[in-house]
């Protein structure tokens, strides 16, 4: 294999003329003569035969071929420059990478929120997420596959793990307007509520599989997407219970109507759910992932904290 011979430095030259439009001004940024310059240039154009700029000018100008071969030694110059940035970082203890598992029935714009902020603080910390439902939530921290997790609390009774409640999701029973269940005005006796199709979220994982809550009807049709539920609902093939959040949408247009099964001892408002921060008990969290823990945690005062967090940088 034949080394090109190209090097670092002569791709940051090359970059730092195509940002300054002259030799003299990158000789002043990178702190150098203008002759180390332009013979940085001189010898990157003889290796790769061809001319990166037009000198002929009062200034010089990029070529065709400088402007295509532009575009891949910035990206080089970029990754190389993360890469010291990660490096740093982790010799420092930030972790490598934060993985996390997020149940589906948690509101997204709160992480949304937190992960945009996390961005900006840990920039060299890659994020990998997952959205799993109930036990499968669970599987992913036990197995160390994620870091931290966010579950619904009656899925996490596992010794291994240390949880975090952080908030409740209302729940709510629908039916799509053309469904039997959306002429009912009160509270709809258990007896009515079997002779009908209810859709139910399934847990794969086996946690929580001998524990039907909410399930009322013998007829059920099991699913393991919540997704895949709520157009199920909207279609009119069943009855069910979703996250309040979720379907708020489609209660105001109108293209589903909240039902109220009396046996769930709630007449007009939401069943809670408790919503927990979960991560492995024998595991010390790092930076990152501590961080994040406490932002979730920390609930309507995160933005608070965030601004603490800039404050004391």
């Amino acid at each position: 294999m034949t080394s090109h011979g190209l090097t670092l430095d002569q791709l940051q030259v090359f970059v730092a003329v195509a940002e300054e439009g002259s030799f003299s001004a990158t000789a002043r940024r990178l702190n150098r003569a203008q002759s180390a310059v332009t013979y940085a240039v001189q010898k990157m154009e003889d290796q790769l035969g061809t001319m990166l700029f037009d000198r002929s000018g009062y200034r010089p100008v990029l070529t065709e071929a400088g402007a295509a071969l532009l575009i891949r030694a910035a990206r080089i110059v970029r990754e190389v420059d993360a890469l010291w940035d990660q490096a740093r970082g982790i010799t420092q203890g930030l972790e490598p990478e934060l993985s996390m598992v997020i149940d589906a029935m948690f509101p997204m714009p709160r992480i949304v929120d937190a992960l945009r902020v996390f961005g900006e603080r840990y920039p060299t910390v890659p994020t990998r997420i997952y959205v799993a439902s109930m036990g499968a939530t669970v599987n992913l921290v036990v197995d160390g596959t994620c870091t931290i997790g966010v579950s619904l609390t009656f899925a996490t009774q596992d010794a291994t793990l240390s949880t975090h409640p952080i908030q409740t999701v209302g729940m709510v029973a629908v039916a799509a307007p053309c469904h039997p269940l959306s002429a009912f005005t009160g509270l709809i006796p258990t007896e009515d509520l079997q002779h009908h199709v209810q859709l139910v979220l399934t847990d794969h994982s086996g946690r929580t599989g001998n524990r039907d809550n909410g399930v009322l009807s013998n007829r059920n049709w099991r699913l393991g997407d919540l997704g895949a539920k709520h157009a199920m609902l909207l279609g009119g093939l069943g009855w069910g219970g979703m996250p309040l959040h979720m379907v708020e949408a489609d209660l105001a247009a109108r293209r589903l109507c909240q039902i109220r099964p009396e046996e769930w001892g709630n007449a007009y408002g939401p069943i809670e759910l408790q919503i927990s921060l979960i991560h492995r008990a024998d595991r010390v969290l790092g930076p990152a992932a501590r961080w994040l823990s406490e932002w979730l945690m920390a609930g309507s005062r995160a933005p608070a904290l965030h601004r603490a967090a800039q404050a004391a940088e």
